[in-house]
């Protein structure tokens, strides 16, 4: 029997649940591959690798069958749509060796074709996690790191680029990009958060045409399945003080609404460097959502509708400067950057009830995005007002190996900005229509191909090919192979405000193409990869590999090269980027886990003819994460330790040879190693405390900002930052949940 593999349009829109063996102590273990589908219908699916399956729903369908070789079946009468755990019997009577196991934090699917790791609210609960950008301490793919010395803000790195080369979506709309890509990372709040996916690689054509070196996707959490109310407090030796509020009602049986509250604040100075400018800026932010449900089973319709505002201001700079007194002016160097951001998003499903393989999703976005800021005497403002909508119809061909997705796309984003004394806008709009065949054998092959064709008003008419394949030679064992190509149009100022903070001048080499006088960005993005999971001394473990090239062929380049200035141009010559990751996962015991990986980059671009490796990139790092967890009391409570630590070599600083002496930092940065741990205290399901501490080794960059001592002068530059700042960082925060069931 040929059974459908379910392309839910989210994850309520079908019955969920995990199958485990039933053992004769009661140990749960999840079962990998097992059957899952609807008596009498040609509906179903199967188990992921941690035993968790989603299945379209009617109210037609009455029987679940579960199945597994050597096990009993199971048919279960289903009556309502909630989450359930499902127990098959082994038909052996051997049951001389017992298998423990938990659910992995952390994991790449054994059965998908797209090489996606699957991060949960569990893994993200190992660091404090105050916003995304902070959510990936614990994930070795993903480079966290200052973007400069003065605005504070953490930016990530994938496959050895920068954020705009990868597509960053919530519940797969995209969400930070154009005036967001610099700060927008830090505008969604990590308690909102449910669970993150990275793929790595050319993504879907469902999404777009702009993801070039991955996607990241951010579930947020949803309001039937959310606590009715979840309280976090977080405070930091640094003066950082975070409160998040969650709220939730159940409306009637089909609507559920929720209210998000988010709040910081850092008024506490600091300099631990004794460079006379703040360490983190100043800053405070207030960020509320409130997100909408609706679930009608029998109609077979889902929505989600969000309505987000966020305020947020930061101040850096000199520890005297006062913006009240001495902005434009050069009695100190300060920095203020205001942002007003409102959004809404509307994320639809239907289900054919009576063909359940017929699915219809639609998306829709609206934002405008409000920056006004200064930098010592540079100004930058941007209004961005962006509006989006993806509708993607779903079915089979023939039978459920054989499934497709089609639609259309439609973007339109006005862009105004002030630069210094000049202006610059631009209206950017396309239409682009996809499709999408995916065949599974339900046995050893799984591919996705996808193309799609968009015409764009200033990047013109052009084709966006994807490709990914998975062959499972043997058990549990997943080759991966992938190609893609991605377009985009890069946004100079907005992605690189971190020059403003800088006395450098802005040179923009024009080159006769429609936005700042550029060509858009292309690159394909080829990768292979290879997954084995295996036992160690009866405990799981497994190993990934991949290797991932980034070639460009148009590409704009952002030359630091020249100390007194920085320089924008179409590329001439070569640019790529290869990635090489080796990961080892192991449960050493049934409470203690371990994660290990190397990482090596080669990227290299060429600056004015001459190739050389990017600056302020690592050649090599070692990656190490262990955790432990406590057995749980029959009251649920029990103790977490987390423990992270990273070695990072040596990073090319651009060239300053011709700055005066003073002024240079030489070639390279010395090599570093960060440790950051966390113990969280759970009393019961409802309450529980955790307390950290960031680069306790205290290791800190000497001279972030040069020339700091002269803030006006030609040479200060305060992007050359390739470690802490801050040094050592304590926090201590509280959860607190609470349930009427």
């Amino acid at each position: 029997m040929l059974f459908l593999l379910p392309l839910a349009l989210c994850s309520q829109t079908s019955i969920e649940g995990t199958v485990f063996e039933k053992t004769a102590d009661n140990k749960n273990i999840p079962l990998a591959g097992a059957t899952v589908y609807w008596k009498n219908t040609t509906v179903g699916t199967v188990t992921d690798f941690d035993g968790n399956f989603s299945i379209p729903y009617s109210s037609n369908f009455k029987q679940l069958i579960i199945s597994y070789i050597g096990y009993k079946t199971a048919t279960t009468l289903i009556n309502n749509t909630q989450k359930k755990d499902y127990f098959l019997t082994s038909t052996s009577e051997l049951d001389a060796v017992v298998l423990e196991t938990r659910k992995k934090t952390s994991s790449v699917s054994y059965i998908t074709a797209v090489h996606v790791i699957n991060v949960n609210q569990e893994e993200l609960l190992k660091a404090a996690c105050c916003n995304l950008a902070e959510s990936f301490e614990t994930n070795p793919s993903i480079d966290v790191n200052f973007a400069d010395a003065v605005s504070g803000t953490k930016q990530i790195k994938m496959l050895g680029l920068t954020s705009p080369y990868l597509l960053i979506t919530t519940e797969n709309i995209p969400s930070i990009r154009g005036a967001a890509q610099a700060y927008g990372m830090s505008f969604i709040p990590g308690t909102w958060v449910e669970s993150i996916q990275v793929t790595k690689g050319a993504g879907s054509v469902t999404n777009g045409f702009e993801s070039i070196a991955g996607q990241i996707n951010a579930e947020l959490k949803k309001p039937l399945n959310d606590d009715d109310f979840f309280f976090n407090a977080y405070t930091s030796i640094d003066g950082r003080n975070e409160l998040n509020t969650h709220i939730n009602t159940k409306i009637n049986n089909k609507w559920d609404t929720g209210i998000y509250i988010h709040g910081n604040i850092r008024n506490k100075k600091s300099d631990n460097n004794n460079d006379n400018f703040l360490d983190a800026p100043l800053a405070k932010q207030v960020n509320i959502m409130n997100r909408w449900q609706y679930i009608n089973p029998d109609k077979g319709t889902i929505a989600f509708i969000n309505f987000k505002y966020l305020n947020d201001d930061k101040q850096g700079g000199e520890l005297d400067f006062n913006p009240d007194t001495d902005k434009f002016t050069t009695n100190y160097w300060g920095s203020e950057i205001k942002t007003d951001r409102f959004e809404v998003s509307a994320n639809i499903g239907f289900v054919n009830m009576d063909i359940p393989y017929q699915k219809l999703s639609v998306q829709l976005a609206f934002s405008n995005h409000k920056q006004a800021s200064y930098f010592g005497r540079n100004n930058y403002d941007i209004e961005h007002q962006s509006m989006y909508s993806n509708f993607i119809y779903s079915s089979i061909i023939s039978d459920s190996r054989h499934q497709i997705k089609t639609g259309l796309s439609l973007t339109y984003d006005d862009y105004d900005e002030d630069v210094n004394m000049q202006n610059y806008a631009r209206v950017e709009k396309s239409v682009g229509g996809f499709f999408e065949y995916a065949f599974d054998d339900l046995d050893a092959i799984t591919l996705t191909a996808g193309i799609r064709i968009d015409h764009h008003n200033l990047l013109g008419t052009f084709i966006t090919p994807r490709f990914h394949m998975r062959y499972a030679p043997w058990e549990k064992a997943a080759f991966r192979m992938s190609f893609g190509r991605g377009k985009r149009s890069a946004n100079i100022f907005a992605e690189n405000q971190k020059m403003f903070a800088t006395s450098r001048k802005i040179n923009i080499q024009n080159a006769g193409g429609k936005i700042y006088g550029m060509h858009p960005e292309t690159a394909w993005n080829y990768g292979v990869s290879y997954l084995q999971g295996f036992n160690i001394l009866g405990r799981k473990a497994d190993i990934t590999l991949d290797f991932f090239r980034t070639d460009f062929k148009n590409q704009i380049i952002v030359d630091w090269e020249k100390p007194l200035e920085i320089s924008f141009y179409n590329l001439e010559g070569d640019s790529f980027a290869n990635s090489f990751q080796a990961e080892f996962n192991y449960s050493v015991t049934k409470n203690i886990d371990i994660r290990l990986a190397y990482k090596n980059y080669d990227v290299q671009t060429t600056y004015n003819g001459i190739k050389k490796e990017k600056p302020l990139l690592p050649k090599h790092r070692f990656f190490t994460n262990v955790s432990i967890e406590s057995n749980v009391k029959e009251n649920g409570a029990h103790w977490k330790f987390d423990v992270t630590y990273n070695y990072l070599s040596k990073q090319r600083f651009t060239s300053n040879t011709q700055s005066p002496e003073e002024y240079q930092t030489g070639i390279y940065s010395p090599t570093l190693s960060t440790l950051n741990t966390q113990v969280t205290k759970i009393f019961s399901p409802k309450f529980e405390l955790y307390a950290g501490g960031e680069n306790i080794t205290n290791v800190k960059q000497k001279t972030p900002i040069i020339s700091a001592d002269a803030p006006f002068g030609a040479y200060f530059d305060s992007t050359q930052v390739y470690g802490p700042i801050f040094g050592a960082s304590y926090y201590i925060g509280l959860r607190y949940k609470l349930n009427k069931n």
